[in-house]
């Protein structure tokens, strides 16, 4: 049998075609536009994702039998609030993750509803990102659209309600709403009353790998698959991708290098980081995990090639650094660039290059954008170690995990032994594990992870390096506290 996974990325949809031994068969991408209609605004229309995945499940399907298609699951960026009316037609472009318009609406949740409060209700506190300060940035701000909403969904639940008509949405996504009860994995009344809206507003909640419904007969033969396909709940983007890469179970760790960047570590159990410095969420295969996310990870040294240098050889620019100076960079970069989650949660925060001289070379600057984001992961590690988590090994995916360099830096800045599995293809693949899943392939998520999940690469720390490596990170960890008082200044 062959399983779809979706992939509903930040500037781009990436669709996988696999069958049941784990094999990619095919894949192919689709990008749509990204707004931003003010300094530091970001939203989509879901109209672009809708044709996006349609159109790609099409051409995917090109020369396979699609009466072979068993499943479908989707992994998608978290956060993001997409409202629908009564006719389930989108009143407003999504508010995405990386929207930083809400700090007077997370001030009031953290100052006023009380962090305290919060994490006893959701198991965290409140970051810009987050669904709850939208809706009340909605409320305030766009009354008339506030009050025609009739459902309030995730971007990759929108897409699942295209597919089956069915609003749902599952569990690891909906832990980054503010609106979920994580520990009990049910909607909280007393946020939903904080927000101004009702259950009823809300979508049916499922386990990430269980089934949500079947194609629409309409859709079914538009794309000329069989009727029965079942659709799963999937997951958020980072625990699809961490089912993809087998972290699951108690203290597993994946690292994922994105768009975003994520320290994922799994549990059996529930837990909270009692600073909410990590978000504690629950998992894809229906237990818990503890996360700190920062808002620009392989964002960072793109921004920098592309918009900076104005050159396309990532390879390139990186050859020129020399390896011996790997931990004596003399230049220190913040890569704060759309402010900051995990663990500063700081929407001011701004990048920064510090300690530049006259010696300073294009290559310095370069590799202080590589380290300056292993630094920003190193805090995130930093809390997990303080709560008595001993992670001494992580998985590493994401489109940063393919630059050998960059790998050997994150090593020795973590003093972790990373693993690099054989078939990286992050969200998306988690997606169709999920769904095999969903489709009695496999009896659980840990079953599909064991059979598929295989380790092609291991990035080992270098003694020597990681000890310049922690000199120059405690260094690293000085400036931001330095400038914090500086930033609201500069906007």
């Amino acid at each position: 049998m062959l399983y779809i996974g979706i992939d509903l990325g930040t500037s781009a949809v990436k669709l996988l075609l696999m069958d049941g031994e784990g094999t990619i068969c095919n894949q192919i991408s689709r990008e749509y536009p990204l707004e931003f209609p003010r300094p530091g605004w970001s939203q989509q229309d879901p109209e672009d994702w809708k044709r996006a995945v349609l159109e790609g499940i099409g051409t995917l399907l090109e020369g396979f039998d699609k009466s072979q298609v068993a499943g479908i699951g989707a992994g998608g960026q978290m956060h993001g609030l997409v409202v629908l009316d009564e006719h389930d037609q989108v009143i407003r472009p999504a508010i995405l993750w990386n929207d930083g318009r809400t700090a007077e609406e997370v001030e009031y949740l953290n100052g006023v509803v009380g962090k305290e409060k919060l994490s006893a209700l959701t198991a965290n506190i409140a970051f810009a990102g987050f669904t709850a300060p939208k809706l009340l940035w909605m409320k305030k701000h766009e009354p008339e659209h506030f009050a025609r909403i009739r459902k309030i969904m995730l971007p990759k639940d929108y897409i699942n309600y295209i597919l089956t008509g069915v609003h749902c949405t599952d569990c690891s996504d909906a832990s980054g709403m503010l609106l979920l009860d994580v520990e009990h994995r049910c909607w909280s009344r007393e946020m939903l009353e904080i927000c101004g809206i009702t259950e009823d507003q809300m979508p049916r909640l499922f386990e990430s790998y269980e089934p949500v419904g079947t194609l629409r007969p309409e859709l079914a033969q538009q794309l000329g698959l069989p009727g029965n396909v079942v659709v799963c709940a999937g997951a958020g983007d980072n625990a699809a991708a961490a089912v993809g890469t087998g972290t699951v179970g108690e203290g597993a760790c994946n690292l994922s290098m994105g768009t975003s960047g994520t320290l994922f570590i799994s549990s059996q159990h529930f837990g909270v980081d009692p600073n909410n410095a990590l978000h504690a969420f629950a998992h894809a295969d229906g237990h818990y995990h503890l996360m700190g996310c920062m808002l620009s990870a392989a964002s960072c040294n793109q921004w920098w090639m592309d918009r900076i240098l104005g050159s396309s050889d990532y390879a390139g620019a990186q050859a020129a650094i020399d390896r011996e100076k790997l931990g004596e960079n003399h230049v220190y970069f913040l890569p704060y660039l759309m402010g900051e989650r995990s663990p500063i949660n700081d929407t001011n925060a701004r990048g920064a290059f510090v300690g530049m001289t006259m010696d300073t070379t294009r290559a310095d600057l370069t590799q202080a954008v590589l380290e300056g984001v292993a630094f920003a992961i190193r805090d995130s590690l930093e809390v997990a170690r303080s709560l008595g988590l001993d992670i001494r090994r992580s998985k590493l995916c994401g489109g940063g995990a393919k630059s050998p360099l960059w790998r050997e830096i994150l090593a020795n800045v973590l003093n972790v032994t990373l693993e690099l599995p054989a078939s990286e293809q992050g969200p998306g693949m988690g997606g169709a594990m999920l769904a095999m899943v969903a489709c009695g392939a496999y009896p659980s998520v840990e079953a599909v992870c064991d059979h598929l999940v295989r380790v092609s690469e291991t990035v080992e720390p270098d003694p020597e390096r990681s000890a310049r490596y922690e000199a120059r990170y405690q260094q690293f960890r000085q400036i931001y506290p330095a400038l914090k008082n500086v930033y609201p200044q500069l906007l």
